[in-house]
Formats: structure tokens, sequence, C-alpha cells
């Protein structure tokens, strides 16, 4: 829920982006969310997926793409289709702040991620090739979060926040890979693509995330 991803004035701005903080400030004041982490993008000026990095004519935000390479040792061969974006959430700039709108607290956590310049890191887990040791993301994310959830004892994640094709359905799928119980709930998230949220549904689902709505027992449970 950063500046640059919300209207009206985000650089990457999701549509409704804002509208979904109350739905989020709901969730976070329940007893239940013991842990509340909020991640921010964190770019460098060169990260690779800003259209303006890369030469014309084939850098067109949202619609091109470039091959990225991944980062891990021995795998440099082993390439993705990047799609680009606009410059968003550079580091130490208002566009990668927390809007005020979300009740943040000082005991928080808060998580700095896409940090490595060379490589894509949508979910707070991994990056877009899965790398999660501290080897390969010392220099893409600012605190293990699998490592965190674990020493706590945490059992189920809760996803919300923007976008939904992105890195909400990314984190969530790495959550359950990771071992935890994941969902996402509907109604505190927003998609890039909006009509897509149906596929991205089925996605999740497949990948063993629960998708729920606000109302649903488990969350008027927490």
């Amino acid at each position: 829920m950063q500046e640059d991803f919300c209207p009206p004035n985000g650089s990457l701005a999701v549509q409704d982006g804002r509208n979904i903080a109350s739905t989020i400030n709901h969730l976070l004041a329940k007893p239940g969310f013991v842990t509340r982490i909020f991640t921010k993008d964190y770019h460098p000026t060169n990260h690779i997926s800003f259209a303006t990095n890369h030469p014309g004519p084939e850098n067109i935000p949202f619609e091109s793409f470039i091959a990225m390479k991944n980062p891990a040792s021995g795998k440099g061969s082993e390439t993705k289709a990047q799609r680009l974006w606009p410059v968003h959430c550079v580091a130490e700039t208002a566009g990668a702040e927390i809007i005020p709108e979300i009740n943040i607290s000082s005991g928080d956590l808060v998580v700095h991620k896409g940090m490595r310049p060379d490589v894509e890191m949508y979910s707070v887990f991994a990056d877009s090739f899965g790398n999660c040791d501290p080897g390969t993301n010392s220099h893409s994310v600012s605190v293990d979060v699998a490592a965190v959830l674990a020493q706590q004892g945490t059992t189920d994640v809760f996803v919300v926040g923007l976008a939904g094709d992105y890195c909400v359905k990314d984190t969530a799928i790495d959550a359950a890979k990771a071992g935890f119980r994941a969902y996402v709930v509907e109604e505190g998230t927003k998609c890039v693509v909006p009509a897509s949220w149906d596929d991205i549904k089925q996605e999740l689902v497949a990948a063993g995330v629960h998708v729920v709505s606000i109302n649903d027992p488990i969350i008027q449970g927490v």
C-alpha cells in the first residue's frame, strides 16, 4: 500500500487501490493477527523492471518485456520474461512510502524488497526465480520473512494489498510453498489488470492458497 501504487498521483497506480485502506485497517485491528508485516518495494534507480533503463523502441511500460537472468550463482543461463514498468517506489522517495490512510504502528515490521537491481521481486519471500537463500537475496530483501514467521510459531498467513495479480499473488503462493496456510482476502486487494482477477484466483487455488471473503468465518474468528 505505497504511494506509487495508489491513485491519484502514483506512477504505477492501481485502479481503486487507495479505496481498500479501510478494509485493510479493519483486518489490522483484529487481535488475532499478532504479527503484522508491511512490505515496501524499495528499488534502486537502475532497477531492471524500469522501462527507462532499457533502450527503445521496445521499452514501453506495461507492454514491453525483456529477458531477465537468474542472479543465482551458476544459473545465469536461466532467463524469464520480465514486464517493464514505469519508475516506481524508488528507495527513499515519497512514492515508496506507505499511504497515510493505513494504520501502521511502531511495533509493526516493515520489510523492504526488490532492492537488487538485476532481478524482480514481487514476493516478499523470494525473487522471481524462487531464490530465497540469504546469499542470493542479501541485496534483495531486508528481512527473512519466512524465518521471522517460523520463529514466532506462525501457522497461517493472510495477504492483502497491491497488487493482486503481482505482489499479493506471488507472496501468497510463496507463503504456501514455505509451509504456511496461506490466504488472500478478496476485498483487501486490487489488480493492475482488474479483469484478470478470476484467472488469478484459479492460479492461487491451484497453488494451495485459500481465497476468502472478509465475511468468511475464518476471518470473523480471528
